[in-house]
């Protein structure tokens, strides 16, 4: 029995190697081929492009993917996301050029455009995600009703209004406007971009991460179904171990019971008596975000604080209840 695998090619890359590392793995050949090997005779991988790995886990070509969820938006892929990766943090917004002071929404473009007999023009690598939004937009529907966008394509074009016309971009979508589109709707991380191309965010579609995403019938595979979760619970535990910190401190008998009231832990924390019966090990793991927080109070009633950064933190129980 193999799990097909597929990684994504691009930006989602480096992070998701680095996850698959921290997780255990080792990957080789990723630099030369589209079929790395991998440390596990289960598992076979396969590099493919984010855009691909929705449709390609759906219709059963991999049992298993990661890619953003922007793309499972876009193909509305009939897929079982089974973690959220928490990296590859991005929004897909509507940009317009800075200039245009008053227009600040896809309503407002349209009233525009609309009242000056203009033809709207949307660059963008996400056709069907634009389309559907386009759709729902309250001034749209009163001009137009049902009828669907114009889509452009190099090799097609579809749709009934072409008062409204979204063309397929290659890339460099923010160098589009305003010669070859009025709009844009693109990915961006900070805005960057976005700024220094003289355009401005004027509605957020999406927002997406990386994800991990199944084939509904593979999970469904009792050979298949261990090994799935098995993987499952090595990258969720990396995910986990991201927002955690171990720590270990010593602590009087008297000030014991003080400390542990104070002290945050995944369920309870360990507790050890040291050789002279006066003083305790406490050993426990908290979330990072609570740390500064907790410093002052660790400071007073602790000794000898020494802090891990753990590399999984393997969430066992909420895996199995995920699995049943």
């Amino acid at each position: 029995m193999v799990v097909r695998l597929t990684l994504p090619k691009g930006s989602l890359e480096k992070e998701t190697f680095k996850l698959f590392e921290q997780a255990g793995y080792v990957i080789r050949g990723q630099e030369r081929s589209y079929r790395p090997t991998i440390n596990d005779s289960e598992i076979e991988l396969k590099i493919l492009r984010p855009q691909e790995i929705p449709v390609s886990v759906a219709y059963g070509l991999h049992d298993l993917g990661i890619t953003g969820r922007d793309w499972i938006e876009e193909t509305q892929a009939d897929v079982e996301i089974l973690q959220d990766l928490e990296y590859g943090n991005v929004k897909l917004v509507l940009a317009v050029p800075k200039s245009w002071d008053h227009i600040n929404s896809l309503s407002d473009l349209l009233k525009e455009f609309l009242s000056e007999g203009k033809t709207v023009r949307i660059s963008t690598e996400y056709l069907n995600l634009t389309k559907r939004y386009i759709k729902a937009n309250e001034v749209y529907r009163e001009a137009f009703g049902d009828a669907d966008p114009t889509v452009v394509t190099p090799w097609w074009r579809e749709g009934n209004n072409p008062k409204v016309t979204v063309y397929l971009s290659f890339g460099a979508t923010e160098a589009k406007p305003p010669e070859d589109a009025d709009a844009i709707i693109d990915l961006t991380e900070t805005g960057t971009t976005l700024e220094q191309n003289n355009l401005k965010v004027i509605e957020v579609i999406l927002e997406s991460s990386a994800v991990l995403i199944a084939n509904k019938d593979s999970l469904r595979d009792p050979r298949k179904h261990d090994k799935i979760y098995d993987i499952l619970a090595l990258l969720r535990g990396v995910v986990e171990g991201r927002k955690k910190i171990h720590i270990f401190v010593n602590v009087s008998r008297e000030n014991l019971d003080r400390l542990l009231k104070s002290l945050p832990a995944l369920k309870k924390p360990t507790v050890s008596p040291l050789s002279d019966g006066e003083w305790y090990a406490v050993n426990t793991v908290i979330d990072r975000t609570v740390f500064l927080k907790i410093l002052p109070t660790l400071r007073r009633l602790a000794q000898g604080l020494v802090v891990h950064e753990p590399q999984q933190i393997l969430p066992l129980e909420e895996i199995s209840k995920k699995e049943r």
